[in-house]
């Protein structure tokens, strides 16, 4: 499929699948009520009785199977998109759990890669030797010294600043640019996961890059950007939206479950010419 039809068939598939959605809906709400009722329990927990931090534990192990089923179920949507069925999979809670905590296991994976890479070129530029000497030099400061006043910085050196500038924009440079790659490479490994039900297949890693080569560098760069982008205009119309009439943010708790299907369903189809 074409780029452009991706797209239009990705955001018409939720409409077409209503009683589908009405469910995830009212999945990803329910999790917000939990984990709301989670935070208000901690609080309570907090400040006067340790008990309520109990009902937090248990509302946090529910949030999370909520939240396993839901990732298993988006799953189940790529997958539709594999396959060019027009229906979205019916739920099925065991199977989507199970699912769930496959991709689970799939993004600690893809994601542990840049995070150890990243701490390491941290390590690298001395990143934390040069926080650790500007402290002492910091240290050194007057006692009356404010965070608010200069004062505070009087001691340290414009070098030692200076470094730790540059040392922190490179390691912020290779950051971004490693986690742009391995997501999408983590891209490519759900929808492996999703076409052969397989972890070791979705945790190919070499193979999730050989994945973006047969599809098309361009076309996968076209598809994930211009659904980004689009979800992104979205977003910040309804922020605005809200912004001027606060009543009208209950809209995203249907909005935001639409992309999310329109999205899945679109990397599902791009997956789907060589699936």
């Amino acid at each position: 499929m074409e780029i452009m039809d991706i797209i239009k068939e990705a955001f018409i598939f939720p409409s077409q699948n209503l009683e589908k959605l009405v469910i995830y809906i009212l999945l990803t709400f329910v999790m917000g009520i939990v984990i709301a009722g989670g935070i208000v329990a901690g609080v309570f927990g907090a400040y006067y009785d340790v008990a309520y931090l109990a009902i937090t534990a248990i509302l946090a192990v529910v949030a999370l199977i909520i939240s396993l089923i839901i990732s298993g179920y988006q799953v189940g949507i790529l997958k539709s998109g594999i396959d060019k069925v027009d229906d979205a999979p019916s739920f099925d809670w065991k199977n989507d759990l199970v699912t769930g905590i496959l991709l689970l296991v799939v993004s600690i994976v893809y994601f542990i890669i840049p995070a150890v890479i990243i701490a390491i070129v941290a390590l690298i530029t001395n990143i934390p030797g040069q926080i650790i000497n500007i402290s002492q030099q910091m240290a050194l400061a007057p006692a009356n010294a404010t965070v608010a006043g200069a004062s505070i910085f009087s001691n340290v050196s414009e070098s030692a600043l200076a470094s730790l500038g540059t040392s922190i924009a490179i390691t912020s440079l290779i950051a971004v640019v490693l986690i742009i790659i391995f997501a999408f490479l983590y891209t490519m490994g759900e929808s492996r996961l999703a076409n052969t039900g397989d972890l070791g297949e979705a945790l190919n890693i070499p193979e999730s890059f050989r994945d973006i080569s047969r599809i098309g560098f361009g076309k996968v760069l076209g598809v994930v950007l211009l659904m980004a982008i689009i979800i992104a205009v979205i977003q910040s119309i309804l922020t605005y939206l809200y912004g001027q009439v606060p009543s009208f943010s209950i809209l995203s708790v249907i909005i935001t479950p639409y992309l999310t299907f329109a999205s899945q369903r679109a990397i599902g189809l791009l997956y789907s010419d060589i699936a």
